[in-house]
């Protein structure tokens, strides 16, 4: 009986020691998934360098950030739609980005891409809306 009850204390023991460290593991790649996710908000390069290629978007009133990033996945101008959705939402530029077509590089980064899309309203229009 004594026999039993060692081999299943050190069976616990063993069972406990792994799962700590498959835990540990587990927080470790995440936090290193989590941290280079982050670093590419602020750093993504462009697509391409130099001149790079022109592409045409249109983005409509009603596309949402992450449909803009699919868009530009697809027309090639950025690698990943939801890191530009993070990118957009913590970008200066989110309250000016408007709708409209817009002629944009590969050789922009997501940045360059949003302050080109900025649309600026007529001050006259604004005066009317006022008035």
């Amino acid at each position: 009986m004594k026999v039993l009850n060692i081999i299943s204390a050190v069976a616990g023991a063993i069972f406990r020691l792994v799962t700590a460290i498959a835990v540990v593991y587990l927080i470790y790649q995440g936090a290193g998934i989590c941290y280079d996710y982050g670093y590419r908000i602020f750093t993504e390069p462009a697509i391409s360098a130099g001149e790079g290629r022109t592409v045409t978007v249109t983005i409509t009133e009603k596309m949402s950030p992450m449909e803009i990033g699919e868009l530009f996945e697809s027309r090639g101008l950025v690698r990943d739609a939801k890191l530009f959705t993070m990118q957009y939402y913590l970008s200066e530029y989110r309250k000016e980005v408007g709708a409209g077509t817009f002629e944009l590089s590969t050789a922009m980064n997501a940045e360059e891409m949003m302050a080109a899309m900025v649309v600026v309203k007529d001050e006259a229009e604004g005066e009317a809306e006022e008035e």
